[in-house]
């Protein structure tokens, strides 16, 4: 077929084919046979084979998943993640209590009328942002942090729920908030299928969800059983935003993204009330997991009105269902260490079925929860479990608790005591006053803390040493060949390549990468150090302010308290670290290794054409990503910005750039390609 005919009849296939998806897949409205559709569908794979050139991203035909990757890419959210408030309070009481919030926030009055709330289910899955841009789907990411996501792009595209291209006329930028989940049917399905094929099944439908979505390898990704609904907005660009939260819904809607079809806009406290009932006695019936509803205020005025606190909104929250419980009795009481060294007591169980899984273990949180709680051994326990959530012991049944003789009076066990030294390691165990969570104190040196400190230390934004993954770790800190970072650079080939499945030529990578490592920044070594509450942020603000390592170690909390975003609580946790003598030693094991960073980097930056300079990336730059190139420009004293204003000085620019570099030349703003880029950067 001649190119001309095959691209109209290309574009006529491909909306052929979206319109007949979104019936099956969104509107559960089958239009035509499977038969007739793997016809058209086969049609478009020959013509685009035919004439590559025809090829697009929002193709049906791209659904099917592309080359696995090495690694999930970071995305740093245009609008963060943030979370919503939880209402501890499953009763009427607890929606009662948010609108009589809302209603005190906004000055309102009992003769004042009611407020318009936008109630809706709470998702259990994995949230995700999608982003349109002129309508096409051009990056998905997780939520991460808030802040910063995994870009699992090629993994969303798999989703047939999810439109490749938007419907109707959208707006330049359009960033999709919404829930990535499995239904119980497809759940149980695929897992027949599974079990038949001799194959692995799914733990449940939230785990599944994420899972999926998490997988390297999109092929398999694309035969999940993915479902997706949209309940939100990030960033928007050229688009005039409806009045109310409903009205965007139903915009997205209009666009050709699934919405839940149970939604309400219901007046005051007592229609959160009815909407809740309604709703928990529908739970059982739904296709999907809930684990509560959600309301938000919807005014999007009133919304801007009542503005956020500690980063979440006042003007939404999430209203639960009591969670699912069960009795089992405890058969030990043990302590866990984490990576920071975090002391924390687990209760060891009779197994049980509760919210959806056979559970053995059953967190206590800490020592003075436990204590409160008074959970001993051979009690009797209410245990819970709510969604993904940790198990925990909600209280113990008192009439059952075992005695010592069998007319009661003295319990058979004695109360929990954390004990004094860390069980892993021996050192002492301490709780800071201001804190509820004892700590050990081994540092470095305590194995529990070990692997997860070496995992932390060899990361991709700490030393990034490529191919020190988990397994590794634990062979290296199991076989006592590695017992701080620094011993990481006395590794030989020999002793490497004799771990179990561990080949001379991955030896060799694995040893290449650690030299490699040794030349980095004061921000990246700052961050590997693993110290508690110094995340990377913080650690670039520490490494711009002080410009050298001693001088950051010898910082008292006064000139520690004198950087950015550098608080009492941060403070405190660097100078504790600092204080002991075997972190100082494995620093300077680190530097005579030959660890070391360009001296001096908040001097050197005074020069940098880049100071006080604000860049925005877009698009896919030949060789650089878009951390590279923000590192880069972070280095030299630069701000990266995820959108271009007149206040932009400049757009660095990619392949498929998109909107952001229309707006960039409508506005004079300075474009340059990934050459110009290092020019500039250049010394």
């Amino acid at each position: 077929m001649p190119l001309c005919e095959a691209a109209a009849r290309v574009e006529v296939l491909r909306r052929e084919i979206e319109q007949h998806n979104h019936a099956y897949y969104v509107l559960d409205r089958p239009t035509i046979p499977d038969a007739e559709y793997d016809k058209l569908f086969r049609e478009l794979q020959a013509l685009e084979t035919e004439h590559p050139q025809l090829l697009t991203v929002d193709s049906p035909t791209q659904r099917v998943g592309g080359k696995p990757l090495p690694e999930f890419v970071q995305v740093r959210h245009a609008v963060p993640m943030l979370s919503i408030r939880t209402e501890t309070d499953t009763e009427p009481t607890g929606a009662r209590a948010f609108d009589a919030r809302v209603r005190r926030e906004l000055g309102l009055s009992e003769a004042d009328a009611a407020i318009d709330y936008a109630a809706e289910l709470k998702f259990d899955g994995l949230a995700i942002n999608l982003r349109y841009e002129d309508g096409v789907l051009i990056q998905a990411a997780t939520r991460g942090d808030g802040e910063t996501g995994e870009d699992v792009t090629q993994n969303i595209r798999t989703v047939q729920r999810i439109p490749l291209r938007l419907k109707g006329d959208a707006p330049p930028v359009l960033e999709v908030r919404g829930e990535i989940f499995i239904s119980r049917p497809d759940f149980e399905r695929y897992n027949q299928k599974q079990r038949a094929l001799g194959r692995a099944t799914l733990v449940n439908p939230r785990n599944g969800a994420a899972g999926s979505i998490r997988q390297l390898d999109p092929a398999m990704a694309a035969e999940r059983p993915l479902s997706f609904y949209a309940y939100g907005l990030g960033e928007t660009q050229g688009w005039v935003l409806p009045d109310c939260h409903s009205a965007v819904l139903d915009a997205l809607a209009a666009f050709g993204l699934p919405v839940c079809e149970h939604r309400a806009v219901v007046q005051g406290a007592e229609g959160l009330v009815a909407f809740h009932a309604h709703i928990r006695d529908l739970r059982d019936a739904l296709p999907f997991d809930i684990d509560g509803v959600v309301y938000k205020v919807n005014a999007l005025a009133l919304q801007q009105r009542l503005g956020f606190v500690t980063r979440e909104p006042r003007w939404a929250v999430a209203h639960k269902y009591p969670a699912e419980e069960a009795l089992t009795t405890v058969e030990a009481i043990e302590v866990q260490v984490g990576r920071t060294g975090a002391i924390t007591p687990v209760a060891r169980l009779a197994p049980v079925f509760v919210g959806g899984v056979t559970v053995t273990n059953a967190t206590l949180h800490n020592e003075a929860e436990a204590r409160r709680k008074d959970v001993r051994v051979g009690d009797t326990v209410i245990v819970r479990r709510a969604g993904d959530v940790i198990p925990e012991v909600v209280s113990v049944v008192i009439d059952k608790r075992p005695t010592k003789d069998l007319f009661g009076g003295e319990p058979l066990h004695a109360a929990f005591e954390l004990p004094k030294t860390c069980p892993v390691c021996g050192s002492a165990v301490e709780r800071p006053e201001d804190e509820v969570i004892a700590r050990c104190t081994g540092g470095l040196f305590c194995p529990a803390q070990r692997k997860q400190a070496l995992l932390h230390f060899a990361g991709r934004r700490a030393m990034d040493i490529e191919g020190l993954g988990d397994k590794l770790v634990e062979q290296l800190v199991d076989a006592a060949i590695i017992r701080t970072p620094a011993d990481l650079y006395k590794l030989g080939l020999v002793k490497l390549a004799n771990l179990e499945r561990m080949a001379e030529k991955s030896a060799t990578n694995i040893l290449a990468a650690i030299d490699k490592s040794k030349a980095t920044t004061l921000a990246r070594f700052i961050f590997a150090l693993g110290i508690r509450n110094v995340g990377e942020a913080t650690a670039k603000d520490l490494a711009r302010h002080f410009g050298n390592l001693d001088a950051v170690m010898r910082a008292d909390n006064d000139r520690l308290q004198q950087v950015p975003d550098v608080g009492p609580v941060v403070a405190a946790s660097m100078a504790r670290f600092f204080a002991e003598p075997h972190n100082i030693e494995v620093i300077e094991q680190l530097r005579a290794a030959g660890v070391n960073w360009p001296e001096g980097e908040s001097s050197a930056k005074l020069s940098s054409p880049l100071v006080g300079k604000t860049f925005v990336l877009t698009g896919t730059l030949p060789t650089l990503t878009r951390d590279e190139a923000k590192d880069m420009i972070e280095a030299l004293g630069g701000k990266v910005a995820g959108s271009v204003s007149k206040k932009t000085d400049y757009v660095v620019a990619g392949a498929e750039a998109g909107s952001k570099l229309d707006k960039a030349q409508a506005l004079g703003v300075n474009i340059l390609d990934e050459k110009q880029f290092r020019e500039l950067i250049s010394p």
